[in-house]
């Protein structure tokens, strides 16, 4: 497989948060992916969450190319969960702009190019909350 060996730079959205990713040929042979999240590391930023790392790294898994890119991601806004997934869309579209031949199939059967654009829904006025009302009374 002959890759572009340059850097791509990707955006990736979920809920409020905002990841913009620069995914680096990785020279070097390590064991271990280098990921860095706002200036740490990937794993210490995610609080060593499992959950969040293996989402984080699908694209990459699902492609075989665990050990061959350096990912520095910049993320703000919203919680973890939707910063791993902003991570996670902007990896997919930086690796589809790698070889679009090859790997936009495989990761769009997977869903990992779809945005997923479920927001939280405003506050109504009249109601406590988007959908919540006060109790009516019978009597």
């Amino acid at each position: 497989m002959n890759l572009n060996k340059k850097k791509t730079f990707h955006i990736g959205r979920r809920k409020t948060a905002t990841a913009r990713l620069t995914l680096i040929p990785n020279s070097s042979v390590e064991t271990k992916t280098l990921f860095e999240v706002n200036k740490r590391l990937g794993e210490e930023y995610f609080q060593h969450n499992f959950g969040y790392l293996h989402q984080i790294f699908g694209p990459l898994r699902k492609l075989e190319l665990l050990n061959q890119y350096k990912i520095v991601a910049f993320v703000k806004g919203g919680g973890l969960t939707g910063q791993a997934d902003a991570i996670k869309l902007a990896l997919a579209r930086a690796l589809c702009d790698l070889d679009n031949t090859n790997f936009r199939g495989p990761l769009k059967v997977e869903g990992y190019l779809s945005r997923d654009a479920r927001i939280k829904e405003r506050r109504k006025f009249g109601l406590k909350k988007a959908r919540k009302a006060s109790q009516s009374s019978k009597r």
